[in-house]
Formats: structure tokens, sequence, C-alpha cells
């Protein structure tokens, strides 16, 4: 929200009133209170508005700074759910101010005139401040009611990344970004997910604490700082440290929730029924049979929106007039090996036999005069599940034990972002900051019931909203995209700019979900679908099953398939990595170059954990342009060696792509091809990528567990190899400039010189 005319004027009826100087500090067991005053400190005034702050640190390296003007709100707030520890500051005062530390980030404040000003490992982060030395922390009046602003200053060169999945350039720098969840596709500045963390490329990170309407500013009403905004008195924001982005998501990530690790059976291959209106059982065992007799993997087969009957969302029924035998279905599907996932929303359609239930014990929103809250524009008079009423969360996980009696595995979560605002709350709960919030409520209800039913090693949504927090119910998947080339570009960004936010796993419909794409769309897709962390194939109005688009596709989806198959050692020891620390598996190229400028700026490739390097291929054509960091990198499809710290020009057939990996890269590749769930430890090969120095791997087995840890180095141009643990019918291919070699590893792991 812009507050000003250019650098010199207010918008009218908006007075700011700043943190000019501060008054008193007080410590007080780890906290600092600080009282400011919005006039220099050559005067003495009377009255308001002045701001008083709590300054703390809930995490180590991290810094919260609470201002607020009013402190009387009687508004029920719904809050984060914030994983904190008890890290008292580290206070030193000096002359006219105070330094703080928590952990290697610390906060120097100047008392007049007012600074603040962040630091890591005693290298400037950012500061509150400009030119006239006015902290920029303010109180604003405006017509349409009271906000708190807080503008953190950003240096040259210096980029901002994140705030949700955002389908707008990957860099936030120029952008006003107004965090509020709609239900908008992917062609426009509305996102599904909203959150309220930026990351920089100078190693920090600000996380805004407030589940309401969050404001940006990106070097837009100042070019040269960053602005957040909240209506209301109080402002919550906190500035975590780290040094290399990587480090600050994992210090995000420990305090608003790491992502939990999705059963390895979710990485393969999705199928669904896709948004269509007539399918039965004998559509869906055309399908699984077509992908079997094709010799194409599937691990999840998804029932789409019509598995229950029309109008009546949700009614967590399968429709009998197209489902005669849904218990018998379900059961000769799992002896199939698949697993079964299922659509559903928090809303209620006043057709369902659910809705009179919930309405009379009181499960459903309502308005202020008491009538249940409805409208029209999804379902016909539906109504929206209350999960701030304990007896809705409980008879809600109630419906979906039903189904997993039956045999589902896991929900699709749709919707959650068409919240409204003239409500009333079971709790109390301010309806303006339950909007944003209601998705965590939402998911963390059926995500719970999952961990409950099925353990916490087999939970698995597949999300479309989010908020701060969202990331520990995974997987999340890009919504609404149109089936072209464009709409696949800016589904890769905004899933870059989402895991740049927390997440740790994101996936997005191959080959769109509007229309119906050309052949050559559907299968460029699906190769970059098929290196995303989770896959699916699913649309609108028509189904995505390879066949019907041309033969060619059966043969680019069997490919790429079987190849993620194979790869599962490597990507399941990466998703065990981002479930321990917070750092995504795919990941910008600046998360992992963070010192490369050139890479902060790329948003049409990605690393896939830190060794595999992907550039989807967005033309026809198969031309594709592609920035490859210093060093030696390897095609793992075609073996061919480039030399990096240039940009590369290709053409790919519709078989291939730029898949490269980083050299000392140790790349574990499974003996299975046909499913992603095997015993990784058995018949495993160790690609081993141009060694000249030090490397190293481990890897995990499909309950997360780690059986092998590998160290090589080069020793006079031979791999001297060190292994910790066990595995079976080892294998070293060592890849190099003279060609390949070979080695047997025995069976009690001695160690090894190839």
């Amino acid at each position: 929200m812009k507050f000003t005319r250019g650098y010199w004027l207010n918008k009218p009826g908006v007075e700011n009133f700043d943190c000019v100087q501060i008054r008193e500090i007080r410590v007080e067991n780890g906290r600092v209170y600080l009282y400011s005053v919005p006039y220099p400190q050559d005067e003495r005034g009377m009255g308001g508005p002045v701001l008083e702050m709590d300054i703390s640190s809930p995490r180590r390296d991290i810094i919260r700074t609470e201002a607020w003007h009013f402190k009387g709100s009687a508004k029920k707030v719904p809050e984060f759910e914030l994983e904190t520890e008890a890290c008292p500051l580290e206070t030193e005062k000096f002359e006219g101010g105070i330094t703080l530390r928590s952990g290697d980030t610390s906060l120097r404040i100047t008392c007049r005139p007012a600074s603040f000003t962040y630091y890591y490992k005693g290298k400037k982060l950012t500061n509150v401040g400009d030119k006239f030395g006015h902290s920029m922390i303010s109180y604003m009046q405006t017509p349409e009611g009271p906000f708190m602003r807080a503008q953190l200053d950003l240096d040259i060169g210096e980029k901002v990344y994140g705030l949700g999945e955002r389908f707008t350039p990957f860099v936030r720098n120029g952008q006003v970004v107004d965090l509020w969840q709609e239900d908008g596709g992917t062609c426009s500045e509305i996102s599904y997910k909203n959150i309220p963390f930026y990351l920089t490329n100078r190693g920090y990170g600000v996380f805004v604490n407030s589940s309401g309407p969050v404001s940006y500013e990106i070097c837009s009403e100042v070019v040269t700082r960053a602005q957040f905004s909240v209506p209301g008195e109080k402002l919550d924001f906190m500035v975590i440290g780290g040094g290399e982005p990587k480090e600050v998501l994992h210090n995000y990530t420990a305090l608003t929730g790491r992502p939990a690790l999705p059963p390895a059976w979710t990485f393969g291959l999705w199928l669904s029924t896709s948004f269509t209106t007539n399918y039965d059982e004998d559509t869906v065992n055309e399908f699984v049979n077509g992908m079997a007799e094709r010799d194409i993997p599937l691990e999840v087969f998804h029932f789409d929106c019509y598995w229950m009957a029309e109008n009546e969302w949700c009614n967590f029924t399968f429709d009998p007039k197209m489902f005669k035998d849904a218990p018998g279905m379900l059961k000769r599907l799992k002896e199939r090996g698949l697993r079964i996932c299922v659509w559903i929303n928090s809303y209620i359609g006043q057709k369902s036999p659910l809705f009179r239930e919930a309405m009379e014990l009181g499960y459903l929103l309502k308005r202020p005069n008491g009538d249940v809250w409805q409208w029209d524009l999804w379902q016909a008079g539906m109504g929206l599940v209350d999960f701030t009423n304990p007896g809705a969360w409980k008879w809600y996980q109630d419906k979906l034990r039903g189904l997993l009696d039956m045999g589902v595995d896991c929900f699709k979560t749709d919707f959650g972002e068409r919240i409204p605002t003239d409500c009333v709350y079971y709790d109390g709960s301010d309806p303006e900051l339950m909007h944003n919030y209601y998705t965590y409520l939402y998911n963390k209800c059926v995500f719970e019931l999952l961990e409950e039913y099925k353990g916490r090693d087999e939970a698995c949504l597949f999300a479309r909203s989010a908020t701060a927090g969202g990331q520990k119910f995974p997987v999340h998947w890009g919504g609404d995209c149109s089936s072209n080339y464009l709409s696949m570009s800016e589904s890769l960004r905004a899933g870059l700019s989402l895991t740049c936010s927390g997440f740790g796993f994101w996936s997005h419909d191959i080959s769109g979900f509007e229309g119906t794409a050309p052949a050559d769309v559907y299968k460029r897709w699906a190769a970059f679908g098929l290196l995303s962390t989770h896959s699916r194939l699913h649309g609108s109005n028509s189904y995505r099953v390879p066949w019907l688009f041309d033969e060619e596709s059966v043969d680019v989806v069997r490919k790429f398939t079987k190849l993620k198959c194979s790869l599962m050692p490597y990507l399941y020891s990466k998703a065990v990595e981002a479930h321990r620390t917070g750092v995504p598996m795919m990941r910008a190229m600046v998360l992992e170059f963070p010192q490369d400028i050139a890479c902060g700026d790329l948003d049409r490739q990605y690393m896939l954990g830190e060794s595999l390097l992907v550039a989807p291929v967005f033309t026809k054509e198969g031309d594709v342009d592609y920035y490859l960091p210093e060093g030696r990198w390897t095609n793992l499809l075609s073996g061919e060696v480039v030399t990096g710290g240039r940009w590369v020009h290709e053409v790919h057939d519709l078989m291939s792509l730029p898949l490269m990996v980083r050299e000392n890269t140790i790349l574990p590749v499974g003996a299975l091809d046909s499913t992603v769930e095997y015993d990784y430890s058995k018949g495993l090969t160790l690609h081993v990528f141009e060694l000249n120095d030090e490397a190293q791997c481990e890897v995990v087995d499909m309950n997360g567990e780690k059986f092998l840890t590998v160290t090589a180095k080069d020793v006079a141009g031979k791999g001297s190899f060190h292994f910790e643990g066990q595995a079976e019918g080892l294998k070293i291919v060592l890849h190099g400039a003279d060609g390949e070699r070979v080695a047997e590893v025995s069976a009690d792991l001695q160690d090894l010189t190839v």
C-alpha cells in the first residue's frame, strides 16, 4: 500500500508518525523495551501518537520487533504456530544506544536520531532509516483507517525473493505485493499461497508475523527500500540472519515449521481423472490398464471432483450412479499396487446431506445475524466449515475417516482461498485476519487425521492454498495454469518463489490445467514435471493420459517416469534433507550459488538438490538457453561434458533436455526403474562425476533412515572411496575426462581405489 506521492508528500488525508527518537531503553530478562516519539531530539513533546517496542529473539539468529501505537485492541487474532525456544538477547549499551545479539545476528540501535541496523557476523545486512535519520517504523493515519509501516533499506544489487507462490517476475524488486488469498489462476498477481516472508541475496530474510493482509512495496514506493504495512495498531516483524540463503531458510523453517517428509510413493507418477464430469470404474481401469500396457510406472490414482454427485460437493460419498461398488473398486486398484487420492474441499453444498447436519450442529461459518454464511459461486448454496470450532474439526475428520477405512490414502485439499470477511467464527476470531489463515487450519485438520490414521511416515496432502507454516503439510501444487509454454514458465517461476518461502516440495499440472495442450507442449512439460519433486497428470475437461496426444508422448512419459524411479536414492535423500533442514529440493539457482552474480535473476532453470541442474525446454523447436556456473558439468542423458561459467545455447529433441550433473558429485542411482518404492540399498550404483576434490554422498532408505555414507577423494587421478554403512551389490562408475571406469564393491564395503 502506498502512503506517499513521491518522496516529499503524503497522499491526501495521510499523516505519518515515525519513530524519530527513542526516549527510553529498558532491558529485562533478555528482552529490550523501547519508548519512541515522533519529534526531534531537542523537543519534549506531549501526547501522541508515540510507539512502544518490544525486541526479543524467538530463536537463535532471529531478532523480533513488536511495535504498538494503541495496545487496547480487543480483536481475537489468529496467530501463526511458531516453534520458539529460550534465546535471551545479549545486550551491550554504548553512548547513545544499545547493541543486541542473537547468535551471529545483531541489531545496533541509536536513540537520537533513532536508527536500527542489522548485522550478521559483523557484516551489515540492512537498516531502518533514511537520509534524514528518521527511522521508518511508523504509525500511519489514513482515510481507510490506521496502519503500521516499516521500511528496510536495500543495497545496490540487492534482490528480493519469495512472498509465497507468485507468478509475476521472480525477482520482487519493483513490485507491489498484497498478501490476500484468492483463486486467480497462474497468470496474474493474485496468489493461492501468500507467505509474509521474503529472502534477499544479501543473506537475510524478513518475516512479518501477521495472519492478516500484509502489503509490500518492494522498491516501488521508495525505490531503495522494502516496505511492508499492516492495517491496525501493531506491527510484528523479524529479521532472520544466516549469511547464505540456504541458512536463512534453515532458520526461518526452524521457527515456522519444517516440511514433513512425504512417503516415498508420493514421488512417483500421479494420474488423475481430470476435472471431467463423466467417468466411472471402466474409465479408471482403461487408464490404469493403458499405463501398465505401455510400461509406464504409476504410483497414485486420483479421483477428481466428480467422484461425488453433482452439486453435493462435499458429501464424501462416491456417486452411486457412477460407481456401483466403490469399496470393491478401491480394493481392486490397491491390489495393483496403487495408492488412492480423492479430491475434497472445505465447502458443503446445500444439496449435500451433510449441509443440514453441519448447520444444525453449528459447524458452518455464520453471518453476523446468526444465519449460515452461504453463496452460489462454487456450489449452489454452499457453506464453509468453521475449523475454529473443535466440534467441527472432529466432525470433518470423522467424515474423512470413513474414506480412509474404505482404502483412500491421501486427499487433494483444494480451494481454501475464497473465505469471506463478513462472517462470524465460533472462537470470535477477526474474519479479516482469518481470511489468509483459514487454509492453515483446513490443511492442518486433514493432515493431522492422516498422521493419526496412517502414521506420520505415510501422511501426505495435495494442497493448493497455504500461508506461513503451511509447508508442514506437504505437498502443494501450483494451481490452475493454462496449457501453453508461457504458463509452463510462469508455473516454474511460482514454484521457485514458493521454495524460496520455506516450502520443501512443489508440483504442478503437467501440460497445464485449462484447455488441452498441443502434443509438443505436453511432451516438454512432461520432462519438466517428472523432474519436479512431485509429478501429476491432471487437467480440465480432457484426460491427460499420454496416448491421447500421440505415441511419442507415451515414449516421453515412460522415459522420464523411469528416470525418476531410478533416481530415487538421490531424490529421497534430498527429500530427507528438506525435511530436516528446511532447504527445498527444487532450488532457485541463487540458493545454491549465491556468490555467482549471474544466478540472481535465473527463473527458467533450477537445481534439484545440490547436484542436478534442470533447464526445461519452453519451445516447440527445442531451443534452450541456460547458464552453467563455474566447473565441469555432465549431461546425465547424453554424457556430454560442458565447461561452466557461461551461458549455453542448445537444441534438444523431445526426448531430451539439459539435465546437468555438477562436478565432484556422487550420484546414487537405483537398480529399478519400474517403481519409486524398492530397496535402494540393493544393486545401487554410485556415479561419480569429474572428481577433482573431495565429495560426499548420504543415501537413505524408504523410511528416511541413512544406510550408506560415501566419501571420495581424488588422489593422483584415482578415486579413493571410504564407506560407512551397508549396501548389497554396490557398483561405482567413475566419469571423467578419460572416460568411464567401473568397479564392483565387495559386500563388506571395504575402502576402494578406482
